[in-house]
């Protein structure tokens, strides 16, 4: 009997976050291949994190293009995953989250015959077009696949209102939660100085993070003013905004903080770097479905600035406050969250909302069992719906 091929793919930060704990994991069980096959999209970022996981990938794509559009990169990675197996097909391909990579490696495993592992399986936000394209993306993969591995409770009652199988759904947790606690116990210090400094000063730190494709433009330069307003009239708080790859973009966020003092730009941080930083803050200002993740873990306060999020869990038990992109929401929202101790009580009580930590051996033992191999049998995590946090 042939051993079962399992090939990995993915191609952006996020990705390589919530798979690298998975990867490892199925590589210390016998019985299994598996492989990694990253796309190129986000080629520095993808490979620091697969050096602080121990991960060389088996088959690097290198589809990434500057100036490329969504056409472009998602035809160029699919014919580059049918390039790479057509010599024969993996038995099950694992995809994570909602990316062009995720959903084309979806598709292009289908029309290969393989399998279809959907890590972080059943989110929705209910607007096909919020977040573009992610929220059209999960949706399309959700019929491919074999294997649904469900974060939450929440994201199980998606997908079996979507009419998927019982069967064919496994409630694991979040394997970013996994990771997290990972580079809990691998501190690291900055690249930056400036960084270091912020991170062991006694100033209250802001941490926004605000890079989705839907928020450039107007929503990205009202959330950086409001957020340099508020900062700016607080001298013992000192917001770090790590700043998008794009040229426009850093030139949109550099016009509106306008030379505040109080803002601090730096160049995207390491994903250990980055953890380090949200676990010192005392909020965080973001529209990252991971770090709406992250922050209820470490007891951060997280304002969303979206108008729909697919992680109702964070908001429901109050750990989290879906604001909207207007500039007056974002001074009120966090001008209170800084000024009233009662507030950031409130949402600062550190939660597992999305998981304890063992993600991944949850998620290995439901893929063993989908592809026949080995005995292993582990109950689903207990990881609340919406309702059930409410009051």
């Amino acid at each position: 009997m042939t051993t079962p091929w399992i090939d990995v793919v993915y191609g952006t930060r996020p990705e390589a976050i919530k798979c690298a704990p998975l990867v490892a994991e199925l590589r210390r069980r016998d019985g299994i291949r598996t492989t990694v096959t990253v796309t190129g999209q986000h080629r520095e970022m993808v490979t620091e994190i697969n050096a602080s996981f121990g991960i060389r990938p088996d088959a690097d794509l290198d589809v990434f293009r500057r100036g490329a559009g969504l056409a472009e990169t998602t035809s160029t990675i699919f014919a580059a995953l049918s390039a790479r197996w057509a010599d024969g097909a993996p038995d099950a391909v694992v995809v994570q989250g909602d990316t062009a990579s995720a959903a084309l490696a979806a598709v292009a495993a289908y029309y290969a015959g393989a399998r279809v592992i959907h890590l972080e399986a059943g989110l929705r936000s209910g607007d096909l077009r919020s977040p573009f394209p992610e929220e059209g993306n999960r949706r399309l993969i959700a019929p491919l696949a074999s294997l649904h591995l469900a974060p939450t409770d929440a994201a199980e009652q998606n997908l079996l209102a979507e009419g998927v199988r019982p069967d064919d759904i496994v409630v694991t947790g979040n394997t970013g939660i996994d990771a997290l606690h990972r580079q809990k116990t691998h501190p690291q210090r900055f690249d930056d100085p400036a960084m270091e400094e912020i991170a062991v000063g006694a100033e209250r730190v802001v941490l926004v993070t605000v890079h989705r494709r839907e928020s450039w433009g107007g929503p990205l330069a009202r959330i950086a003013s409001a957020v340099a307003e508020v900062v700016s009239a607080r001298p013992d708080v000192v917001a770090v905004l790590p700043l998008h790859p794009n040229p426009a973009v850093r030139a949109e966020v550099r016009a509106a903080v306008g030379g505040s003092e109080r803002i601090v730009l730096c160049e995207p941080l390491p994903y250990a770097q980055f953890g380090r930083m949200l676990a010192r803050a005392y909020c965080t200002v973001t529209d990252s479905g991971g770090v709406q993740e992250e922050a209820p873990a470490l007891g951060v306060p997280a304002l969303v600035v979206r108008e729909t999020t697919e992680r109702g869990e964070g908001v429901a038990a109050g750990a989290a406050r879906l604001i909207g992109t207007r500039r007056e929401a974002v001074v009120t929202e966090l001008s209170a969250l800084l000024d009233d101790p009662a507030v950031h009580a409130r949402m600062s009580r550190a939660q597992n909302l999305y998981g304890d930590g063992r993600a991944a051996p949850r998620a290995a033992d439901a893929i063993e069992r989908l592809l026949g191999v080995g005995a292993r049998v582990a109950a689903s995590v207990d990881v609340p719906a919406e309702a059930a946090l409410v009051g």
